[in-house]
């Protein structure tokens, strides 16, 4: 009879049970889904964040470009102060060297005659001239000529060194200007491409869903610009009746001078404020660029200045110092020619025209136009001096 032949345990890499094999085959099968499935995408923003996101970089872009324009006039400013540095100290330095030449003159003299040759060419050497005078005996030595050279020689070095470290100290400071200036103005363009990209994924209707909703704020704050018109000229006529009854504004009544028509006469239509309206009128149609101040395209502070340049009135060039350029006024009392500014940052201007209207530089895509006043917050009406 054959030997008993006891069967083998079954191998770990062997048969598995059914359970085993059916849950191994369930978590193989999830792996594969989870493999396969799409990547989460991002709930698409609304239309309604799509306009308020797209509206907040345009107005940050605005920002962001009035500190390109601050940090471009200040970096004009400095590199011409830098250049005058830099031309005076060539001149001092060629002054400097024919001191030293003079130096060098009667050094050679007295090293032919014997007399303290070494000591004035230590003098050449030195870094401070004045003190190696404090400790030496040179000058008892010289002449009255050669003591003039070395005084010559001194203050020319004293005053080349103290220039080229103004120099030195004004090109760090351009340096830094300049660098500000690159960081404003990739901060533009990068606000600027993350607006073209969100409107770039708005479908047709959204776009057109889009138009509307800025139709209805245009509407809107035409509809405050009439109001404020109406009463602007019921102001001026009462004004005027008030002049014509012989109480005018020696009373204490009213707002003020005659305001806020086109037609109003009086101080709202002084020949400055008619040049500068002129001018802006002219400029409607070109195209806002941010950074430009014209001729052929503008940002918003680039286009008041510019007008009231035509005027003869120089502005400065943001909207931060053009606040500051005049006296302040009520919206109310606003008269053709006042700024309007906008926002609590003060980022935007536009030239006020009359009846609750100004034309400005809007933003990047649009062109200078016409338009209410109420289309943005405003900050403050300021009269330029």
């Amino acid at each position: 009879m054959a030997p008993h032949r006891r069967s083998r345990p079954p191998s770990p890499m062997g048969i598995r049970t059914p359970a085993i094999a059916t849950a191994a085959l369930t978590s193989v099968a999830l792996l594969s889904q989870t493999a396969n499935a799409a990547p989460s995408e991002e709930p698409k923003p609304s239309l309604e964040e799509v306009e308020k996101k797209v509206g907040d970089l345009y107005r940050q872009a605005e920002t962001a470009g009035e500190k390109y324009n601050a940090a471009k006039e200040k970096t004009t400013k400095q590199k011409k102060r830098v250049d005058t540095l830099l031309d005076d100290v060539a001149r001092r330095t060629e002054k400097l060297n024919d001191a030293r030449e003079e130096l060098g003159t009667f050094a050679a003299a007295q090293y032919r005659t014997g007399a303290a040759a070494p000591d004035t060419a230590s003098l050449l050497l030195a870094d401070n001239p004045q003190d190696y005078f404090d400790q030496t005996q040179l000058m008892d030595r010289l002449t009255s000529r050669q003591k003039q050279s070395v005084d010559d020689y001194v203050t020319q070095q004293t005053a080349t060194t103290e220039k080229r470290q103004e120099a030195s100290e004004s090109l760090e400071t351009l340096t830094r200007t300049q660098s500000s200036l690159k960081t404003s103005k990739a901060d533009v363009q990068r606000k600027l491409a993350t607006a073209r990209d969100l409107l770039s994924k708005l479908t047709t209707e959204e776009k057109a869903r889009l138009a509307a909703i800025e139709r209805q704020k245009q509407e809107e704050a035409q509809r405050k610009a009439d109001e404020l018109a109406r009463q602007q000229a019921a102001d001026a006529e009462r004004r005027r009746q008030e002049a014509a009854q012989g109480t005018g504004t020696s009373t204490g009544t009213g707002t003020g001078s005659a305001v806020g028509t086109s037609g109003s006469g009086s101080a709202a239509s002084t020949a400055k404020a008619d040049k500068a309206l002129a001018f802006a009128r002219a400029q409607v149609g070109k195209p806002y660029v941010w950074g430009a101040s014209g001729p052929g395209s503008y940002d918003c502070s680039g286009l008041t200045q510019a007008a009231w340049k035509a005027a003869g009135v120089t502005l400065p060039r943001t909207t931060w110092d053009q606040v500051k350029a005049g006296t302040t006024v009520s919206v109310n009392s606003a008269q053709p020619g006042d700024l309007v500014f906008f926002y609590d940052d003060i980022s935007h201007v536009g030239i006020y025209i009359g009846d609750g209207m100004m034309i400005h530089a809007p933003k990047p895509g649009a062109y200078v136009r016409e338009e209410s006043i109420y289309y943005m917050p405003i900050h403050s009406v300021v009269r330029p001096a």
